[in-house]
C-alpha cells in the first residue's frame, strides 16, 4: 500500500523572517546579501555553451528573472545596500568571461525600473568598494559566484569572504538549496537568514500539493540520463501509483530490459540499476511505463528522415528520438485516470521538430485536465519551464517550479539542506 512521507514545511515561519526584514527601523544602515537564480539564457550571446532553449531574458520575461524581482524591489524599497548574488553556468571555479553576468545588470535595472550596479568581483577590493557605494535603496549585482572553486566546495574562506560584505542573508534561488554551495548553505548558517518570497511560496505550494498527493498519484520522468537520479526513481517508485519514463532515460531502461536501442542516447553501464528499480515497482505496486513505439532517425540533424517505429522493428543504425503516437496514448490514458501528476524532464529531443511531439502533447493534455479541476498537475526544471512555454500551456498548470535539481531533490526527500540551514538560523 502506498503511503506518505511526512515532509515539513516551515516556509511560513522564514516568510514572517522577511517581512520582519522590511519593517526593521534599521534597514537603511543594513547590508542584504540576496541569492537569486539569474543563471537565464541571456549569457549564451556571450559566448556560453549552454543550449538552454526558454523564454526571451533580454526583454526581462524569462521565469526565473521574474520570481527574482518581487524580493529585490522590496529589500530595494525598503532602504536596504543591497548586494545580488547569482551563478551561471558551470564556470569549473575559474572566470570566464562568456559566463559573467554583466550583461544581466542593464536587464534587471530596465525590469526593475532602477539603476542597477554591477561588481566585477563577488568577493574582495572590487565587491567591498561596490557595496561601500550605495546608497540606502541601492542595487548591486555581483559577478558569478562560481567563478571562485569555494562556491561549489562551501570553502570556509570563501564563505567568510562572502560574509563579510553583508549583516543579513536572504535565500531566494530555491534552485539552489539542494545544493550546499556557499552562497546558499554557507551564508544561511553564516549570517542572519531568512528565505525570500520566492523561496518561501515555492516551499509552501510543493509542500501543500506533494505531502500528500491526491491518488492515483502519477510522476513523469524524462531527459538524458538516469545517473545522478536513481535515489530518485526509488523513491518515486515507493511514492507513485505509476512512473512514466521518456527521453535517453528511457533508452538506458529499454536496454537493461533487452530492447534494442540502436545508436540513441542511453548508459549501458547502469543496466543493472535500471533492472533493480524495475524490480522494485513490480514489489512497491508501481507501475512503470516505458514506450512501446518510437519516433527514430539517423541523428538529430537529420530529422527529416524521422519515422515512427514499433521498438521491436528497432534498426541499429538509428536513434530514438521520440515516443510514438501509441506511447503517447498510453500516457495520455494513465494521466486521465491520475488525480496527480508531477513532472520533470522532456520525453524526447524537444528542442529539434518533430521530436517534440510527445513531450507537447503531454504538456498540452495535463493542462487540459488541469483546467477542468481533475488533474493536479506539477512540473518542474528548466526543460520541463521551456516544453510549457513552446506549448503555451505553463499558465493552466497547478504550479510550475523553476528549480530542476532541487525540484527533484525535494520529490526525492522533502527537504533541502539550505532551507533546513535557514530554519537553523
Amino acid at each position: 500500500m502506498k503511503t506518505d512521507s511526512q515532509t515539513s514545511c516551515p516556509s511560513d515561519l522564514a516568510a514572517r523572517g522577511f517581512a520582519a526584514l522590511l519593517r526593521r527601523s534599521d534597514i537603511a544602515d543594513k547590508r542584504v546579501l540576496l541569492r537569486v537564480d539569474l543563471n537565464l539564457p541571456h549569457a549564451k550571446k556571450q559566448g556560453s555553451s549552454r543550449t538552454d532553449r526558454t523564454d526571451d531574458a533580454d526583454s526581462g520575461t524569462h521565469a526565473r528573472l521574474q520570481r527574482a524581482l518581487p524580493a529585490m524591489r522590496q529589500l530595494a524599497d525598503a532602504g536596504a545596500r543591497l548586494a545580488v548574488l547569482s551563478h551561471f553556468g558551470r564556470p569549473g571555479g575559474r572566470v570566464q568571461p562568456g559566463l559573467s553576468l554583466k550583461p544581466l545588470a542593464a536587464v534587471l535595472a530596465q525590469a526593475l525600473g532602477r539603476e542597477v550596479a554591477f561588481a566585477s568581483d563577488c568577493i574582495g577590493a572590487p565587491a567591498h568598494q561596490a557595496m561601500r557605494a550605495l546608497a540606502p535603496g541601492g542595487i548591486v549585482l555581483m559577478e558569478n559566484t562560481r567563478f571562485h572553486a569555494g562556491e561549489e566546495a562551501n570553502a570556509p574562506d570563501f564563505v567568510a569572504a562572502l560574509r563579510d560584505l553583508g549583516d543579513v542573508f536572504v535565500l531566494d534561488a530555491f534552485s539552489v538549496a539542494h545544493r550546499k554551495h556557499a552562497s546558499s548553505y554557507g551564508l544561511a548558517r553564516a549570517l542572519p537568514s531568512c528565505a525570500g518570497p520566492n523561496v518561501a511560496a515555492e516551499w509552501a505550494q510543493l509542500a501543500r500539493l506533494l505531502a500528500h498527493p491526491a491518488r492515483p498519484f502519477c510522476a513523469i520522468v524524462g531527459g538524458a540520463k538516469i545517473a545522478g537520479k536513481l535515489p530518485l526513481l526509488e523513491r518515486l517508485v515507493e511514492k507513485c501509483d505509476s512512473l512514466i519514463l521518456g527521453g535517453g532515460m528511457a533508452n538506458s531502461f529499454l536496454f537493461a530490459l533487452g530492447h534494442p536501442v540502436g545508436r540513441s542516447l542511453h548508459e549501458p553501464e547502469l543496466a543493472e540499476a535500471a533492472r533493480h528499480i524495475v524490480r522494485q515497482a513490480k514489489q512497491c505496486g508501481c507501475d512503470l511505463l516505458l514506450p512501446q513505439d518510437v519516433v527514430i532517425a539517423p541523428s538529430r540533424a537529420e530529422a527529416a528522415h524521422a519515422r515512427t517505429i514499433a521498438l521491436a522493428a528497432m534498426p541499429a543504425d538509428a536513434m530514438i528520438l521520440d515516443c510514438g503516437a501509441e506511447s503517447l496514448k498510453r500516457i495520455r490514458a494513465r494521466l486521465d485516470d491520475a488525480k496527480t501528476a508531477v513532472w520533470n524532464g522532456p520525453l524526447g529531443a524537444f528542442e529539434t521538430p518533430p521530436f517534440a511531439a510527445a513531450t507537447l502533447q503531454m504538456a498540452q493534455h495535463m493542462a487540459q485536465r488541469a483546467r477542468t479541476q481533475n488533474l493536479t498537475a506539477i512540473a518542474g526544471g528548466g526543460d520541463s519551464l521551456a516544453a510549457l512555454q513552446q506549448a503555451g500551456c505553463a499558465q493552466d498548470f497547478s504550479y510550475v517550479s523553476t528549480a530542476g535539481g532541487a525540484f527533484l531533490a525535494w520529490l526525492q526527500s522533502g527537504e533541502l539542506p539550505a532551507l533546513r540551514a535557514l530554519t537553523a538560523s
